[in-house]
Formats: structure tokens, sequence, C-alpha cells
């Protein structure tokens, strides 16, 4: 997945759960300047971050992660 594709979803699933990325930064122990930049698509994440992410999201691994076909 492009760094791009992944930072629309991380950033949508966040707005859709209601988080801000502060709240959503001090939530999973990171830095909102660790999750700006993921948003942004400026950082890689790897795969134990994205679990993190989507377990506090409430979303599966695959659901965050998965290509868009269009």
């Amino acid at each position: 997945m492009e760094n791009h594709q992944l930072a629309q979803r991380v950033r949508a699933f966040r707005k859709l759960k209601g988080y801000t990325q502060q709240e959503l930064a001090k939530v999973m122990g990171i830095s909102v300047a660790v999750l700006g930049s993921l948003e942004r698509g400026t950082r890689k994440a790897d795969a134990k971050l994205l679990t993190s992410i989507a377990d506090t999201l409430g979303v599966s691994y695959e659901e965050l992660t998965e290509v868009s076909s269009s």
C-alpha cells in the first residue's frame, strides 16, 4: 500500500471514530508528530504501529490497510 493511501485511511478512520490527532496519539502513547507524519504520508508505519492504530480505532488490520480498487 502506498503511503498516501494509508495516510488517507488512517485519517478517515480516526475522524469516523471521533478522535482528534492529539486524542488518538495520547490514547496510543505516541507523539502527535508521529501520527501527523503518518497521516501526511511522510512516515512509513511498521506492522506493529498499524496494528496498534487498528486496535485503538476498533477496526481490523486488513480494513486499515486494504488497497482500494479504484
